[in-house]
């Protein structure tokens, strides 16, 4: 684009953006590049070039003004598409959409933005009654008999980003959008951008406001997940909310499941959008849960639950004396592998019962299941993909992501999964252990498995596609000291099998390294399984692997 296109775009999105906040911000970004000021054109190139594309995972981006950032604009072209895809697909029929928002800034403004232009396009438009969890958004789809819900969410990304998630209701019941849905959508929101002015879409006051019963039912359902048994009694235990909005919810389903309250890291407790304690508001960030080692320390805690903001992720810490300051979080597959395996006992016997996970999460799973004579689906990453699985009782992602209660809520759900493992810890006190017992009780059952990642943070994304390519066009034939038995491109996956930008490649001795782009944050991750005789062998064997993937990572870069 030349320095007049950009300036014409951005002062035609001047001119009909609703939010004097943005307005100002871009009138005096335009202003500084009228003047010939470097650094405002290529602030406004960042901006116009593109706009932030809609996918299966929604919208997800900074806030500011400009076709590529998260804004009032562009969440009303998104709301007015999303509102055009369901009434061509409801045959005249009126379609009904639930929105939810989270405490993020401008969550609950474009969530209005939303139900307004829902209803003035003619749907029945419910907003959820305040912030709330984005698991109760997926669960209230499903309960209203809705046609779709939008959460307003960025999860666990930065303080200034925010998204736009969709579900879709009917025969998908509530789960998150898979293609060819995403592009059909967005075919409807380029439209929308393409017709000007948002300032003319129409609006109408006349959605309406969910009742509390909503979340009271969401409250009943999952706290019915793992109800308090007599281990519970003197149960101590510490609870994070990461400055989200699980608390109220979960404070709430601890009390009707029975089991005693937590001790809560109050400085964390309530939402708050500039997530002043952590760097990076993700319990997997190192530091993220540096307060809740504290907490748990005064308080003799035996274990830590924590929630990501949007509580759609559970991340879990156990009393350690090896670990830096007595504490050890649990990897994403620890606890994967410990409620996959609580699940495949209550589904022994079912026909057609199936546990489920992404391709990247460990193949212990899969173990499980044969052990108990169930099925098992391998996935590609995100819930959207797991919650679709043939007959499945549970779900998981190494990144935190767990669905224990797929007939409640097909999604992740970190508070159901909570529940569920506050359940296992009960269950471990009645006979005298705890949950480090159960993780070598796993090992000694399932087989012992270790799990590694290492993920590169990048400002340019071209980095992420020059490593893609070279490992495409010529494969490592090794990785450290590990032969490279196979190489598998995941974009050329045979027929019925997970397909997409993955490669994969299995090691002699039994590893396994998977590489990918991350769908939601700039990262290239890459993922590292092992299986040995022993816990301590098969963290020896993921220490060795990771340290030639970062060798390979540093040639290809």
């Amino acid at each position: 684009m030349s320095v007049e296109d950009i300036l014409a775009s951005a002062r035609a999105w001047i001119r009909q953006d609703p939010d004097a906040e943005t307005r100002d911000e871009l009138a005096g970004i335009v202003t500084l590049a009228a003047g010939g000021d470097a650094a405002a054109i290529e602030d406004l190139d960042d901006r116009f070039r593109t706009r932030l594309a809609f996918g299966t995972a929604g919208l997800r981006g900074a806030l500011g003004a400009g076709s590529n950032r998260m804004n009032r604009v562009l969440v009303s072209q998104a709301a007015a598409g999303f509102a055009g895809y369901l009434l061509e697909r409801s045959r005249g029929a009126r379609p009904t959409v639930v929105v939810g928002y989270d405490g993020r800034r401008n969550s609950r403004r474009f969530a209005l933005d939303s139900a307004e232009l829902f209803a003035g396009a003619g749907l029945r438009a419910i907003l959820l009654p305040r912030l709330l969890p984005t698991p109760v958004l997926a669960f209230a789809v499903r309960h209203l008999g809705a046609d779709a819900g939008v959460m307003v969410t960025a999860s666990h990304n930065p303080p200034n980003d925010n998204g736009y998630k969709v579900y879709l209701g009917g025969p998908d019941e509530g789960s998150q959008i898979v293609a060819p849905a995403d592009a059909q959508i967005a075919a409807h929101i380029q439209r929308v951008a393409d017709a000007g002015d948002v300032g003319v879409l129409p609006r109408s006051d006349a959605y309406e406001i969910a009742g509390d019963e909503v979340v009271t039912a969401y409250i009943e359902a999952t706290a019915a997940v793992a109800p308090a048994g007599a281990g519970a009694d003197g149960l101590r235990w510490v609870y994070t909310a990461m400055h989200g909005v699980g608390w109220e919810t979960f404070a709430r389903i601890v009390t009707a499941a029975g089991y005693p309250q937590p001790t809560v890291v109050r400085a964390q407790q309530h939402p708050d959008p500039t997530f002043r304690t952590v760097s990076f508001p993700n319990p997997e960030e190192p530091g993220a849960l540096d307060l809740s080692y504290d907490v748990a320390r005064s308080a003799r805690a035996e274990l830590i639950i924590a929630n990501d903001p949007d509580a759609d992720r559970l991340a879990v810490a156990i009393p350690d004396a090896d670990a830096p300051g007595g504490w050890r979080r649990l990897i994403g597959n620890e606890i994967g592998l410990l409620l996959g395996a609580r699940a495949a006992r209550a589904a022994e016997g079912i026909p057609g019962a199936t546990l489920a996970c992404s391709l990247v999460s460990s193949p212990g799973l899969g173990v499980i299941a044969a052990h108990h004579g169930l099925g098992f689906a391998e996935t590609l990453t995100g819930f959207k993909w797991i919650s679709r699985a043939e007959g499945i009782v549970f779900g998981y992602e190494e990144a935190l992501g767990y669905l224990v209660n797929p007939e409640t809520v097909r999604d992740k759900d970190g508070i159901s999964a909570a529940v569920a493992l506050l359940g296992l810890a009960s269950e471990a006190r009645e006979r005298g252990e705890n949950l480090s017992t159960l993780l070598a009780e796993l090992g000694e059952t399932y087989g012992h498995f270790g799990s590694g990642q290492v993920s590169i943070r990048v400002e340019d994304l071209s980095i992420i596609g020059t490593v893609m390519a070279s490992l495409r066009q010529t494969p490592p034939a090794s990785i450290g000291d590990a032969v490279v038995e196979s190489a598998e491109d995941l974009l050329h996956a045979p027929e019925g099998q997970p397909s997409g930008d993955v490669l994969r490649y299995r090691l002699a001795g039994g590893g396994r390294v998977i590489v990918r782009p991350s769908g939601t944050e700039p990262k290239l991750k890459v993922y590292i399984d092992t299986q040995a005789e022993s816990a301590e062998a098969a963290a020896a064997a993921v220490a060795e692997i990771e340290a030639g993937v970062r060798v390979l990572l540093d040639e290809r870069s």
